[in-house]
């Protein structure tokens, strides 16, 4: 017998922890984003200021993003992009707030942004890419020219 055999152990039953409630009173910081995204649709229209909201980076609790995403709703606008991993473009059921979701090569989520714009940035084409458009559009115009038309 060894020293550990004679130190007492109690065990207790009972309900020592209490229950966790599995739908919570509140939705803690789904309301507070919701009313972000009111702001950010006023200023919108307003000024023409758009907005992203990170909602990987939000702190939420239980049932707090399906809450939010439940209030947004569904719209009739969805696109992909495929640029270093799948992007999906989701249009809420209010117009103005998108919902896009970050995938990487295998799926994962790299971030999820609600942003409140008439079209999502990830839509639209960089200045870059409308530099070469011209010159793209001349070479398609122009097959068998080797030194197609110059942009102006």
């Amino acid at each position: 017998m060894s020293l550990l055999d004679q130190i007492p152990v109690v065990v207790e039953t009972g309900s020592a922890m209490p229950e966790c409630d599995p739908h919570p009173q509140g939705y803690g910081n789904a309301e507070p984003v919701l009313h972000e995204v009111r702001h950010a649709l006023s200023r919108l229209i307003s000024t023409g200021e758009t907005t992203k909201i990170d909602l990987k980076a939000m702190p939420f609790g239980p049932g707090d993003l399906e809450h939010l995403l439940s209030v947004l709703g569904t719209g009739e606008v969805q696109a992909s992009v495929d640029a270093l991993g799948p992007t999906r473009v989701q249009e809420t059921a209010i117009p103005g707030v998108w919902l896009v979701d970050y995938l990487n090569s295998e799926a994962h989520r790299l971030a999820l942004h609600l942003e409140i714009a008439t079209v999502p940035e990830i839509l639209c084409p960089q200045p870059q890419d409308l530099n070469d458009s011209i010159a793209a559009l001349d070479a398609r115009l122009n097959p068998g020219r080797s030194d197609p038309p110059l942009a102006s």
